[in-house]
């Protein structure tokens, strides 16, 4: 579910006066490594940008989604920490999901497939390819009571797995 994609075929998302639309979560060292990109994600996609690396970051990025959560605002973002360029469906999630979802049990956590985003928004693509894509919403999922991340985290991937469009030719 890249947030890049999501947020780039959005029109809500795109106009910075909505401020109820999904803001997309994506990497900062990305969309900060030049003027132009950081214009895009930061006022025209109105982006939740955060540090992906760990050891140098100056702030969590836990605490900036959370933010955005407090401030009334729904997010967009892969559990698998960046977009899937390979053959697989998903790649391992990562622990940002489960520790959002206990941070925030009461935020509803929606499972979405995109269906074409790769070609919609192929990775280190500059702009949007304007081309279909579909979303495919799932019924929301949460964290169980003293649920184990691990278990958590495959019944998450499941979850959204099972909204992955299958064709008469197998799986897409």
């Amino acid at each position: 579910m890249p947030a890049t994609a999501t947020s780039s075929c959005s029109p809500l998302a795109s106009n910075p006066r909505n401020a109820h639309a999904p803001r997309a979560v994506a990497g900062a060292d990305y969309w900060r490594s030049n003027r132009i990109r950081r214009i895009m994600a930061e006022d025209l996609l109105r982006t939740v940008l955060v540090e992906r690396n760990w050891v140098e970051r100056a702030q969590d990025p836990l605490e900036i989604m959370l933010e955005t959560l407090d401030e009334g605002q729904s997010l967009i973002f892969f559990p698998e920490g960046t977009r899937n360029m390979g053959d697989e469906p998903l790649l391992r999630f990562r622990s940002g999901l489960y520790n959002l979802a206990v941070a925030r049990p009461g935020v509803e956590l929606v499972p979405c497939w995109i269906e074409n985003m790769s070609r919609v928004l192929p990775k280190g693509a500059f702009l949007p390819v304007p081309l279909l894509c579909r979303v495919i919403f799932g019924s929301p999922i949460a964290v169980e009571p003293d649920e184990d991340r691990k278990l958590f985290l495959q019944r998450a991937q499941q979850a959204l797995l099972k909204l992955k469009p299958t064709t008469n030719d197998g799986p897409r």
